[in-house]
């Protein structure tokens, strides 16, 4: 390899581990939420469902707006979006310590989440850029900084509200988490045109779909559906992990695992966010391997069962922690398989905005999780959420073997055909 090569190999590895460290940073603005729906529940007397609301909107802003975000960084660069981003993710947690009212709760998650969106989509985008031939890893490496990035400041935001109260965890989490996304952005870039490797393990497709061609095609709705039938259980246990372990009565029932000893809770939330992260990058390199759908069908199966026992075993303390665990594994790889499957069905050159498009399905996913709250109060459980939280999994990965893989089939090439080179920013 020439030196030239060698620069561009270390380079784009420098340009993952940045976008890794800017997803970690706004990673607890969805998966540090959970923690902080029981205190303003308790402190302003708001009803679970319409706190989870905020939850809701935060979620959709995240996603719904990734395509508009994602074609600023496929035609300006990835640092200007970026930079864009993380101020307003520090803004949103700002205005979190200071809301007095739903209305501006509301208002502050819809800003936070146009934040998270940005740096989410410039970062996935851009990792698609750089890694087409190792796409899935890239793509789940990139995720993972998104799913695991919460897990070293679970026990300090926990103590911070304890301690402080939440308005402090807000305002100087929000401060410092927006300050450092912002001074890694000044450090972000795209490749240039034919500097990167063009061949790949798996199927991928020789044309460059426009996102305007890519959304009139069958295929990418069926991975839109199947997108929407996964991230809401994700979302559910995401969002409603607090009140779930509240309402079991084992939130702060001690669990004692691999020599450590920690609140049911804080225990679950600490390894679900660790195995949501490395499942990422763990999917995603399986499935440059051994194909996208194959690992589909496998972790989404894994899922569904996961869920179901969940309900069933979950009131015991140490099987809430485990299973937990389990369900947080099997949902992570769903941000590294479908940004990587979407790349490799719609070519490279719209990568930010085509998978930004498919994000969505998970801001649609979103609209889901303040039901479970009305389900559970209806029923007088969370059964019935799980199963059929259990049963959409379940359907996703037979979809992926017997509809998403013969679909495919006819819109990608063999698997070693060459792909284009990334275009120019």
């Amino acid at each position: 390899m020439s030196e030239s090569g060698v620069a561009i190999g270390r380079g784009r590895w420098l340009q993952l581990v940045f976008g890794i460290v800017c997803m970690c940073m706004i990673a607890n603005m969805q998966y540090g939420w959970t923690f902080f729906v029981n205190p303003m529940q308790e402190r302003h007397g708001w009803d679970r469902a319409a706190i989870q609301i905020a939850f809701t909107l935060f979620v959709v802003t995240e996603t719904w707006l990734v395509p508009i975000e994602g074609w600023f960084v496929d035609k300006y660069g990835p640092r200007i979006v970026t930079l864009f981003g993380g101020l307003l993710c520090g803004i949103s947690w700002i205005m979190n310590s200071y809301a007095d009212s739903l209305g501006l709760l509301y208002v502050a998650a819809a800003i936070g989440g146009t934040g998270a969106g940005a740096v989410y989509g410039t970062c996935v985008g851009n990792s698609l850029k750089w890694f087409p031939d190792r796409r899935g890893l890239a793509a789940g490496l990139t995720a993972m900084g998104f799913g695991a990035g919460s897990a070293l400041t679970v026990v300090p935001i926990q103590a911070m509200i304890k301690y402080q109260g939440y308005e402090a965890a807000f305002f100087w989490f929000g401060i410092g988490q927006g300050i450092i996304v912002m001074a890694i952005a000044l450090f972000l870039k795209a490749p240039k045109a034919g500097t990167l490797p063009t061949v790949a393990k798996v199927s991928q497709s020789r044309r460059e779909y426009k996102p305007s061609e890519m959304v009139r095609t069958p295929i990418f709705w069926v991975m839109y559906a199947m997108f929407v039938m996964m991230a809401a259980g994700g979302l559910m246990a995401t969002a409603q992990l607090g009140p779930i372990a509240k309402d079991f009565h084992i939130a702060d029932v001690p669990v004692s695992l691999l020599g450590i000893t920690l609140p049911a809770l804080t225990f679950a939330a600490t390894l679900d966010r660790v195995l949501n992260g490395v499942t990422r990058p763990f999917f995603g390199w399986v499935s440059d391997h051994i194909g996208r759908e194959n690992t589909m069908f496998l972790s989404f199966g894994i899922e569904g069962v996961g869920i179901y026992a969940l309900s069933v075993f979950g009131h015991d303390p140490i099987a809430f922690v485990i299973l937990t665990g389990l369900v947080f594994f099997a949902w992570g790889e769903i941000y590294s398989l479908f940004p990587a499957t979407c790349g490799d069905t719609f070519g490279t050159k719209y990568a930010a905005t085509n998978a930004g498009l498919l994000y969505t399905a998970k801001g649609t996913a979103a609209l889901i999780v303040p039901y479970t709250s009305v389900l559970t109060t209806m029923t007088g459980s969370w059964h019935t959420v799980f199963l059929l939280a259990a049963g959409l999994n379940i359907l996703a990965a037979f979809m992926a073997l017997f509809v998403l893989k013969p679909m495919r089939a006819h819109y990608t090439k063999a698997a070693e055909a060459p792909i284009h080179p990334v275009a120019a920013q």
